[in-house]
């Protein structure tokens, strides 16, 4: 068993297309499913259902894909140990960005003017829980936590209702969240931990939010209540500048409306210096916007 097949096993078990994993690897599609053949029979079992030209992971491919993701990222953290011994500002960070994504193209600029070597990669929102490949940092909003991880707070926000600026309650100093039971949401998709917040405080409020636009993207959100066809709620530090005069943001006055964000990382899991740098970036980052 070689790393190589390891590694080609795990693009295969990531995409659960032999077409698919043999373009991103570069390779010939016979010459991939020859050698996830015979990783297969070196380890006596299938790791794979198949039928017909379509494959799907299967109960021992998924225990043996845990298993390969933990080895291959212990030699990468062996490496980047290593580096760091030789104290050499390089390497990757793996961020999760559960919320605050507006932020980080900024925060990352900043950055790479102190460490102009260091490089990025993102996984973004809403994944299940259960599948979250391993990753140095993770941004997100309270009680939101992975199993394994500690966290700091970075700060807590308020937030407000984004109208359109010809809205009826436009010219208002705050308002009380009943009194926009009747009007048309623009809303996150569920399952998004903003959109269980605000549920949550509609609920609270004494009714059920009605949704007219649902989507996955916070920047769509901000752009359709822009347009004026819906009204919002509105992060006040993470979500950004409102949309100048086109939008008002209103403070919510019957309703306590806040949100806590929170950095966190694998307590036992190694941590680079550069990601360590990053870390302390990040914290400084978010007390300047408090």
């Amino acid at each position: 068993m070689d790393l190589l097949s390891l590694r080609y096993f795990q693009v295969v078990a990531n995409v659960q297309s032999m077409t698919k994993a043999a373009e991103i690897l570069h390779i010939s599609q016979p010459a991939l499913s020859k050698m996830i053949k015979h990783l297969e029979n070196e380890l006596t079992v299938e790791l794979f259902d198949r039928t017909g030209k379509y494959i799907r992971l299967n109960e021992y491919g998924r225990r043996f894909l845990e298993k390969v993701n933990l080895s291959l990222q212990t030699l990468e953290d062996g490496k980047q140990e290593l580096l760091d011994l030789a104290e050499r500002s390089v390497g990757t960070i793996v961020i999760l960005v559960q919320v605050g994504s507006y932020l980080l193209p900024d925060m990352i600029t900043k950055f790479r003017e102190l460490h102009p070597g260091v490089q990025f990669k993102l996984l973004l929102h809403d994944q299940d829980a259960a599948t979250y490949p391993l990753f140095d940092l993770c941004i997100s909003s309270a009680p939101f936590r992975i199993p394994g991880t500690s966290a700091e707070q970075l700060l807590t926000e308020d937030i407000m209702l984004a109208l359109p600026s010809d809205h009826r309650y436009a010219e208002r100093k705050s308002i009380r969240l009943d009194e926009l039971a009747k009007d048309g949401f623009i809303s996150l998709k569920s399952g998004k931990r903003l959109r269980e917040t605000t549920d949550l405080l509609c609920r609270t409020a004494g009714f059920t939010p009605q949704i007219v636009y649902e989507c996955d993207d916070p920047a769509m959100v901000r752009s359709l209540v822009q347009a004026g066809l819906g009204i919002c709620f509105y992060p006040a530090i993470t979500w950004g500048k409102s949309g100048g005069t086109s939008v008002i943001l209103l403070p919510i006055e019957d309703v306590s409306s806040k949100r806590t964000i929170e950095i966190s990382w694998y307590s036992k899991r190694y941590m680079s210096n550069i990601a360590r740098a990053f870390k302390s970036f990040v914290q400084e980052y978010y007390k300047q916007l408090n």
